[in-house]
């Protein structure tokens, strides 16, 4: 999987707030809304608010400012969309609830690092 910039600089925020176990779906395949979606957990509702708030504000700041974010009021699930990058951050009940990695499995998930 090759990075893009905004792909690279949303990784690096998620890491900086310590998201927990990121997942990056390659989808450009299957959708033309986006092409990836990261998905990964906030450990509470302060926490998943904290993630997303982080990674909206890093990616700002590179020049890759969000066009929509739902969720934020209630901190179990968050969308934040880019553009080109869908983030999902979600408690760990309601990532395992919704299963959003099996709906979109065929894109093949891979970790940050690969």
């Amino acid at each position: 999987m090759s990075k893009s910039p905004a792909l690279s600089c949303l990784l690096k925020a998620l890491d900086d707030i310590q998201a927990a176990d990121v997942i990056v779906l390659d989808v450009h395949k299957q959708t033309s809304i986006t092409d990836f979606m990261i998905v990964c957990s906030g450990r509470s509702s302060r926490h998943v608010r904290a993630v997303a708030e982080e990674a909206m504000e890093g990616m700002k700041k590179s020049g890759f400012p969000a066009l929509r974010c739902s969720g934020l009021e209630n901190g179990e699930w968050v969308l934040v969309d880019f553009g080109d990058l869908v983030l999902h951050v979600l408690q760990p009940e309601f990532r395992s609830f919704y299963n959003i990695e099996g709906l979109w499995q065929e894109a093949g998930a891979s970790s940050p690092d690969a």
